[in-house]
């Protein structure tokens, strides 16, 4: 294990790959390469997403990563949120 290694940094770091992913442009190419693109970039937000959602702990050296894929739940039609 590396000295002074973060894992609440570590998880930041996942977030902004996150954010930079979603952000970039696609390059000027055309057919099956840009399907290919995008399809990969699409892949690389969802990992980096869920691992900048997670929670880290790090315990006797054993780096745990605790992500909850459970959908969110939806309120029922008109009612109001936090009630």
């Amino acid at each position: 294990m590396p000295e002074g290694f973060d894992p609440a940094a570590m998880v930041e770091r996942f977030r902004v790959r996150a954010a930079a992913v979603r952000g970039r442009g696609i390059p000027p190419i055309e057919g099956p390469e840009r399907r290919r693109f995008v399809e990969q970039a699409q892949l690389d937000f969802m990992d980096f997403a869920m691992l900048g959602d997670a929670t880290a702990a790090l315990e006797d050296g054993i780096l745990t990563l605790r992500i909850d894929l459970r959908p969110a739940e939806v309120p029922p039609e008109g009612s109001e949120p936090g009630t």
